[in-house]
């Protein structure tokens, strides 16, 4: 926990899960360069503005705005729940509707617009043409990034699709965009969800606009679709971390009496996966799709079998805790001699991880890049 002290007042704000980098704080020099300037313009804005806040990491800016009852759009169930946390923190009421998934639709008109530069451009597109129906000439809108995340082609996306866009000087290495409303651009809407096809199948895959390698099949997850377990006695699979869910849809394609769970913390994977799945099996196979926080709500010995690609960063913090956490609560939710199949990058050094917790490890494919990795929970 830590104390973020900017014009709007004092505030204890903690990242989300709180074990995870404690030393690492729950807001950027982004996040004070744009509360700082609100307070500078605040005598422009209505009295009480319509304040919709895009990308949130943990709820800094909402907490600090609170007072204006902000909507905060997000693809990340870790970001919500750490908006809410911080809320419950200070002791301010969470309202109905301050957390909305990337996956809804705003209904009001917004006054003010603020937008953390995501990870993904794509994203920032896709927002972009949702945000479009709901602005006037009037509305203000200014986004905030580190320097090294703020590009060209970051500003290029502002002035297509909204109108005439600026930066501020920088400062502590962050910077603000500024971006004008120009009511006669007319909105083409968003290019997203994209597909493609899977390779050697007739499955057309759904990405939408946050999903991993939404263009094309990545390596490590090629390998992955070669070494799948298949016709095994499995009756619960979770894909964990599933993206766009192939590999939870070809496990469910080998592996016919099992019921397959997805899970994702992003709003959009899980989306992504529902649509890859009723498209290839229509409404004659069950399967779960979840988003979530790891395994959190899944009760111990629930599954046989846990197929996993792990995250080896959230938002823009490289690490591999979030591979630990799943590779624990896959130890604790698996059954008695259940398996958990891992990808992963060769340098990651998950073997050892794995042996660790499990007691056993094995290697059922590799090459020059990637591994599979098997545990077994004896």
């Amino acid at each position: 926990m830590a104390r973020l002290e900017v014009p709007q007042g004092q505030f204890e704000l903690t990242r989300y899960p709180e074990k995870s980098h404690p030393s690492l704080r729950a807001w950027d020099a982004a996040d004070e360069l744009l509360l700082f300037h609100i307070d500078e313009i605040k005598a422009q804005l209505p009295s009480q503005p319509q304040l919709c806040i895009f990308n949130e990491n943990f709820g800094a800016l909402a907490t600090a705005l609170n007072p204006w009852q902000p909507i905060s759009i997000s693809d990340s169930f870790l970001c919500h729940q750490g908006t809410q946390n911080n809320y419950l923190l200070n002791k301010l009421e969470c309202h109905p509707s301050l957390c909305l998934s990337s996956t809804s639709s705003l209904s009001a008109t917004a006054d003010l617009v603020l937008i953390k530069i995501p990870k993904t451009l794509a994203l920032l597109e896709h927002q972009l043409h949702q945000l479009k129906p709901h602005i006037t000439p009037d509305t203000r809108i200014i986004a905030a990034g580190m320097v090294k995340h703020i590009h060209r082609s970051t500003l290029e996306l502002f002035t297509r699709i909204i109108g005439p866009t600026h930066t501020s000087l920088a400062k502590k290495k962050a910077r603000l965009i500024f971006s004008e409303p120009d009511s006669s651009i007319q909105s083409t809407g968003s290019p997203y969800p994209s597909y493609y096809q899977l390779d050697e199948t007739q499955h057309q895959i759904c990405n939408q606009a946050n999903v991993f390698c939404r263009e094309k099949l990545d390596i490590g997850t090629r390998l992955f679709l070669q070494h799948l377990p298949t016709n095994t006695e499995a009756q619960d699979i979770i894909d964990l971390g599933c993206g766009n869910g192939i590999v939870g849809l070809i496990a469910a394609e080998r592996n016919p009496q099992a019921t397959v769970h997805f899970v994702d913390e992003s709003y959009m994977a899980v989306a992504s996966a529902e649509t890859n799945f009723k498209q290839a099996f229509g409404i004659g196979r069950v399967a779960k799709f979840e988003v979530g926080n790891c395994l959190d709500s899944y009760p111990p010995a629930s599954a046989d079998l846990i197929l996993n690609n792990p995250p080896f960063h959230q938002q823009q913090v490289v690490g591999d805790h979030i591979a630990w956490l799943m590779f624990q609560q896959s130890y604790d939710c698996l059954r008695q001699g259940g398996e958990l199949w891992v990808v992963g990058n060769r340098h990651l050094g998950y073997h050892n991880k794995l042996k660790k917790l499990f007691g056993n490890c094995k290697t059922m494919a590799s090459n020059a890049k990637f591994v599979i990795l098997k545990a077994d929970k004896e």
